[in-house]
């Protein structure tokens, strides 16, 4: 494994070449790679490994800055292990939606869309698999919703003995199917190999998405009102600046959005218009893409421009509104390569840390052409999630991938550890077992672990980091 202060962008996979992460922040050399046809193979390939000696660790996209999917051991590729198997209608109008763990989240929205589905909430990048985007704690925004792992209703985990193993929130709390769910829903992969979770989904649904750029200090001193009068709010603020651009993302009436697709088609029912298709693509690949890549290599080129570039930034922005079906709202492209460190942090703690953030960029002179994303959640029980027991914000930093990160990421992390934060399994960080046993309920964790994988089959030296190997 490597990682340096710089990172550098995967190269082009061959079957030989290593492994790296999709910021380029770690590489390595497993002893094999397999990708498993069916979970019938996915068993027995585990279960070999685990003859053999060998460690096991399973990767989606790679989306993870972390070093959570680094194993000098089986490396599994889980991409043929995709689509839906089951749909099961609810009483409640929602449905359970069982998955094949290698799923890509794209891939999912369309085919729950299909079903007319949705997911309830989702991040703003969908290239992850459904179960490397659960098992690390990603998670969207909404200060009445929780991460996607809030949305598990049930797993399939295939064991080092190569036995597939079932578990749900349905079973008894305290049972060892309930304490089995409860790591693998969210648990760096430690429990198993994930080959299939059920969701609890929701009938498809659209969204009003209200853009504006707003003075700094007014999102924070409206911050309240800004977060729990929405369903899904966020903000991006540009460093050296006291501007953001507020996001804000609604549920839209049925004749809103009626009234949305004939304005744009001419007539009611059309989801994308080629004018709507064509705006979308000024919009994603050349202003918020193909601009902003020239802004950070202007960056990493002349590191003193970055001041001036942040304040063109902040002023270019234009206020907008458009209505929308809720994964193309919630999903934004990313073509500009970064790393990035988040924390989630106590919602009351937020204005405080962003101060000290600004006081400390502005005193160091760091240049940082990306602005800093914040994001909210309601609090949840699940044991990893960041949000365990607290209504949270999320604050991630982020830098351009070619740039250095090391000093940046740093003094914020001081900061955010300081204000009693978390930080996000799969971004960059340096916190222990030691520092986080105070958030999570870290014994029980290495308890569930040494009954379901006593050999160890499913660590690697991040989770031994992370996590206690004994109770």
């Amino acid at each position: 494994m490597t990682s340096s202060t710089v990172a550098r962008p995967p190269a082009p996979a061959t079957p030989d070449a290593p492994l790296r992460t999709w910021g380029g922040t770690h590489s390595w050399q497993p002893a094999r790679r397999v990708a498993p046809r069916d979970e019938g193979e996915l068993g027995a390939v585990v279960a070999r490994a685990a003859a053999d000696g060998l460690r096991v660790r399973a990767m989606g996209a790679g989306h993870s800055f972390t070093a959570a999917a680094v194993t000098d051991g089986v490396h599994l590729g889980l991409d043929r292990l995709s689509g839906v198997e089951a749909v099961a209608p609810q009483p409640d109008g929602t449905s359970l939606v069982t998955v094949r763990a290698g799923t890509r989240l794209h891939h999912l929205n369309r085919l729950l869309a299909a079903l007319g589905l949705a997911m309830r909430n989702l991040g703003d990048i969908d290239r992850q698999s459904v179960a490397g985007a659960i098992s690390t704690g990603t998670h969207g925004t909404g200060a009445r919703l929780g991460g996607l792992a809030t949305q598990v209703r049930g797993v399939r985990v295939v064991g080092a003995d190569g036995a597939v193993r079932s578990a749900s929130d349905a079973a008894a709390p305290g049972s060892a199917e309930r304490e089995l769910f409860e790591l693998a829903r969210l648990g760096l992969g430690t429990a198993g190999v994930l080959s299939a979770l059920t969701l609890e989904v929701v009938p498809a649904f659209w969204l009003r998405a209200q853009e504006e750029p707003w003075p700094l200090d007014r999102v924070l001193e409206q911050l309240d009102e800004y977060v729990d009068g929405n369903d899904h709010a966020e903000f991006y603020w540009f460093p050296g600046t006291r501007r953001a651009l507020t996001k804000r993302n609604n549920r839209a009436a049925a004749d809103e959005v009626e009234a949305w697709a004939a304005a744009r088609a001419g007539g009611v029912g059309a989801v994308r218009t080629a004018g709507a298709r064509a705006r979308a693509l000024l919009d994603e690949e050349v202003l918020s893409n193909g601009a902003f890549e020239v802004v950070n290599r202007l960056a990493f080129a002349a590191p003193g421009l970055v001041p001036r570039l942040n304040a063109v930034s902040a002023r270019a922005l234009g206020a907008k509104t458009y209505v929308a079906p809720s994964a193309d709202v919630f999903v934004t492209r990313r073509r500009v390569r970064f790393v990035e460190m988040e924390y989630a942090l106590p919602r009351a703690a937020l204005r405080e840390v962003l101060d000290e953030l600004d006081a400390w960029l502005r005193a160091s002179g760091e240049p940082v052409p990306f602005p800093v994303e914040v994001r909210f959640a309601a609090a949840d029980d699940v044991w990893l999630s960041t949000a365990h027991g607290r209504e949270t914000a999320y604050v991630a930093v982020h830098q351009y991938a070619p740039m250095p990160y090391q000093r940046y990421f740093s003094a914020a992390e001081q900061i955010f550890a300081a204000a009693g934060g978390r930080p996000h399994w799969g971004k960059m960080h340096t916190r222990t077992a030691e520092q986080l046993a105070d958030h999570y309920p870290l014994a029980d964790v290495a308890r569930v672990r040494a009954a379901v994988d006593p050999d160890g089959v499913f660590r690697n030296d991040y989770t031994d980091t992370v996590l206690r190997t004994t109770g």
